[in-house]
């Protein structure tokens, strides 16, 4: 396989299509309208927008000069950007592991309750049925139990098999023909679940309670922190993702126009997600006789917690609410899965210069194994809470960080910029740079400041035994193996492909 072979996807809308089904996820659905909420509510937009156009634009930009300039998965772009970069590579590859490993049973949970939806399955506690019930979930304080939960282990084992049968497929018969599908399907179920959200008592409410501007929240630092946390997480920047997906684009592609209509698609779907999300809470609080502020949840909490409890309450067609929003959280969470193992498959496809098809299942099976392991059991949603929280702050944030700070150091913006304005409608300069900079300022606050909370206060209440394993123990596994894995010698002809090009 020589890298003038390089499958791409067949056009820009194709492009378009698998880089928003990547953006789009769980966080659009569950982390942006509570974040919103908590942040100032309609004021939060403007830190969001600023946010948006400062880092998240810029930065994916920046990662599709990576990926397009260089043509391959994140190691080897890395590598070939310049042969000290290579561990970056590899740590964004570590990262999508830990992430693909608890993100399917998110994906599962999803797929099983827009099932459990037509029949209202959770009963009329659905907190007891999540956590007793469904995860049969063990106490950490007692020691870590991997008794294997059924309900959960079958869909997790079948969200895996649908998605390495997409990913062994290929860029395009694969990837690009899922989101092709997917998309529009999300699309049309989740603007189903807004307007009918909108027609729920209390809708209004709930809308006031999520737009309802707080002006004064605007001179709180950790606000904008939050809108730059947010965007950040939600658009697939900094861990591979857009390195991998754009180095699959034709060389005359334009970067910057296809990067402000997935960073705008995006944003688009998050507002929506809120509208939709905070009508049907509107509707809760409502029923229940209490204010917005005592049902709002994001998170878990939401999906498994509130929005049953939703289902419950309405009476008649509330399965179809349920089958909705359940349906949009599966398909949003399987493309963002499948973009997540294909940057694990596109980088050791460079490396071992294999068929597509093997190295789907070489990477595949063995990280199913371990993800039914440690998510298929009793003591699943801890770990995944703590697996989630530390490869987000000290996985994602951290490799941005000391990326984006070597590149700088290194003076190499202007080299990706130069990139970036041959093929482009949207040329970038001076402002693109400074935004880079000035991120990457951000990203250090982010980090340092959350781990001096987390290395202080604990997280969440776990043991510490609990969170130095999967927590502090996982975020520096990932540096060390990123490390080793650099130091592997590549094929001459890999690296000779690209100069010669």
């Amino acid at each position: 396989m020589s890298n003038s072979k390089r499958e791409t996807f067949s056009g820009r809308q194709a492009f378009i299509m698998a880089a928003i089904g990547s953006a789009v996820g769980l966080g659009n659905i569950w982390r942006f309208p509570y974040t919103t909420y908590e942040n100032g509510g309609g004021a939060f937009i403007i830190p969001y927008i600023v946010a948006l156009l400062t880092a998240g634009i810029p930065l994916l930009f920046l990662d599709y000069a990576i990926g397009h300039r260089h043509r391959g998965g994140a190691p080897l772009s890395y590598r070939r950007f310049n042969r000290h970069f290579e561990t970056f590579g590899w740590w964004q590859v570590m990262v999508n592991v830990i992430i693909g490993l608890y993100y399917a049973v998110v994906l599962g949970w999803a797929a099983t309750y827009t099932y459990f939806s037509f029949s209202k399955a959770w009963g009329e506690k659905p907190v007891d049925f999540f956590v007793g019930n469904f995860l049969q979930m063990g106490d950490i304080a007692q020691g870590v139990s991997f008794e294997f939960v059924g309900m959960v282990v079958g869909p997790l084992i079948a969200v895996w098999v649908v998605a390495l049968a997409v990913l062994a497929l290929g860029v395009q018969k694969g990837i690009a023909k899922s989101s092709s599908i997917l998309m529009p399907l999300l699309v049309v179920m989740f603007l189903s679940l807004v307007f009918y959200s909108l027609t729920l008592d209390g809708a209004a409410k709930g809308l006031n309670a999520l737009f309802t501007p707080d002006w004064d929240k605007l001179s709180d630092p950790s606000v904008w922190i939050a809108a730059y946390g947010q965007i950040f997480f939600s658009l697939s920047i900094c861990f591979g993702i857009m390195v991998t997906y754009a180095s699959y684009l034709k060389k005359d592609s334009d970067l910057t126009g296809t990067g402000l209509v997935v960073g705008f698609a995006n944003s688009s779907f998050e507002v929506l997600a809120g509208i939709g999300v905070f009508s049907a809470l509107g509707f809760m609080a409502t029923t229940q006789g209490v204010e917005v502020s005592e049902v709002a949840k994001g998170g878990i909490g939401l999906a498994f917690f509130a929005f049953p409890t939703i289902i419950n309450e309405i009476t008649p067609l509330g399965e179809v609410l349920g089958v909705l929003f359940f349906g949009s959280l599966t398909f949003a969470a399987l493309t963002s899965f499948i973009s997540v193992i294909e940057v694990i498959i596109s980088a050791v496809q460079d490396k071992l210069r294999v068929r597509r098809s093997k190295v789907t299942f070489i990477v595949g099976l063995p990280m199913m194994f371990v993800s039914v392991v440690l998510f298929g059991t009793t003591t699943g949603l801890p770990v995944l809470d703590v697996f989630d929280k530390f490869v987000n702050y000290f996985g994602i944030v951290a490799v941005a960080f000391v990326s984006l700070m070597v590149i700088v150091a290194n003076e190499k913006l202007g080299l990706l910029g130069d990139h970036i304005n041959e093929t482009s409608s949207f040329k970038v300069g001076f402002f693109w740079r400074l935004c880079i900079v000035v991120t990457t300022g951000i990203l250090a606050f982010m980090l340092f400041s959350e781990g001096a909370k987390v290395f202080t206060e604990g997280y969440e209440g776990y043991p510490s035994w609990f969170v130095n394993i999967f927590g502090w123990g996982m975020a520096g596994s990932l540096v060390v193996v990123a490390f080793l894995l650099s130091r592997l010698k590549w094929k001459s002809e890999v690296l000779a492909e690209h100069k010669g090009e």
